[in-house]
């Protein structure tokens, strides 16, 4: 990685201002963190600095409040849990930016942490705005990005305050570069590419990108019912992309490069606004009016073959419609597979992350990336402008 991060300036003595990726996944009914994956992420980070003897103002956003107070998606119960992993004081102020935080930060010692407000409670964050970037600066006296998953953002704590303050990576920013840098760069052939998921369309520039560099790509999930339709197959009632196009031009393009492409050869299948009423048949077979939820067994083996031959493998996007029991046979089978393949094996964050994690496979996988977008724009060749904005080595 190519930017200063933490180890490169002094913290001694230093309040800094921290942005941390603490967009975990919620119960809908309780409000309960569900998986603290993204928390426990930030720890090392956070260790550093408090090592190092300085002073932490976190701050995060978390979900889609558009600029308004949404008291669901507070981040006090964020504070919380960080407390539990630490073993020690979080503070927490309900607020982001104005004088009850700079009270707050200017009574605040080495060694302390205080965790701020859901940015997004503030229009001006996703805009960019110059004066709530500044006004959030005013609160340290550096800046230390370790949130990959925002980092494909040009928001006002990603690149508004480096504008403001001397501005490093954290160790997990620079554990994501690092460890995606290494599938573009130097992956361990043969390298099998799993993609899954519903749309093709955001996967288009990772494919384009890293054709010259993979050998296998294996498709699952919604998106296999485009491929299936452009190759000529019936897929009945399955939500195609409007990429039929898309799809028949990745393949080629895959045949130009002698990059083999792997589609399902028998699916489950069920009745289209019903969940009871499936089984399992062979493209060949596959009637009019039924939809495609997930890959069935031959499938399963066929894929299995593939990725034990393989010596890297990433994978992003559900094989099925993971969120319904029955249907995430497919996607639980190859997280198992991936999990005992000796090889490098990179999970592209975003849901599929949550998958694993979610099987406690995580700790078997090479590495977790907390990022699904950021993950993706970064193996597509895109300047990540969240990377782009820090100090240059």
């Amino acid at each position: 990685m190519d930017k200063k991060t933490v180890r490169d300036v002094s913290m001694s003595g230093k309040k800094v201002l921290t942005r941390v990726d603490f967009n975990v996944p919620l119960d809908v009914n309780s409000g309960n963190i569900t998986d603290d994956s993204r928390i426990k992420a930030a720890v090392p980070t956070i260790d550093y600095l408090l090592d190092h003897n300085a002073s932490l103002i976190l701050c995060s956003h978390m979900g889609r409040p558009k600029g308004k107070v949404i008291p669901g998606l507070s981040l006090r119960g964020v504070a919380e849990r960080l407390s539990s992993i630490l073993r020690q004081s979080v503070s927490f102020v309900p607020v982001c930016i104005g004088p009850n935080v700079e009270a707050r930060v200017a009574e605040l010692k080495s060694g302390e942490i205080l965790v701020l407000e859901n940015l997004r409670f503030h229009p001006e964050e996703e805009q960019n705005d110059p004066l709530f970037s500044q006004t959030l600066a005013k609160l340290g006296d550096i800046y230390v990005d370790d949130a990959f998953g925002t980092a494909h953002r040009a928001h006002a704590s990603i690149v508004g305050v480096t504008k403001f303050l001397p501005s490093v990576a954290g160790l997990l920013l620079e554990k994501e570069i690092n460890s995606l840098g290494k599938v573009l760069l130097t992956p361990a052939r043969p390298f099998g590419l799993l993609l899954g998921g519903a749309k093709i369309s955001d996967k288009v520039a990772l494919i384009e990108n890293i054709l010259p560099r993979v050998n296998y790509i294996i498709i699952g999930g919604g998106m296999a019912a485009t491929f299936l339709k452009a190759k000529g197959h019936e897929v009945g009632q399955s939500l195609l992309d409007n990429a039929i196009d898309t799809a028949s031009y990745l393949m080629q393009k895959a045949e130009a490069n002698n990059v083999k492409v792997f589609l399902p050869e028998d699916v489950v299948i069920a009745d289209v606004g019903r969940d009871d009423n499936w089984e399992t048949v062979s493209i060949a077979d596959m009637p009019a009016n039924k939809r495609i939820v997930d890959i069935g067994a031959l499938t399963v083996s066929n894929y299995t073959r593939i990725l034990e031959r393989c010596k890297t493998v990433f994978w992003n996007g559900p094989i099925g419609v993971y969120e319904v029991p029955q249907f995430a046979e497919g996607t639980r089978a190859l997280a198992r597979i991936i999990s005992s393949v000796n090889a490098t094996t990179i999970i592209g964050g975003g849901s599929t992350a949550e998958i694993v994690t979610g099987m406690n496979l995580n700790g078997r996988m090479t590495f977790v990336s907390t990022g699904g977008g950021a993950a993706l724009k970064f193996l597509s060749g895109v300047t990540l402008p969240g990377v782009e904005a820090l100090l240059d080595n």
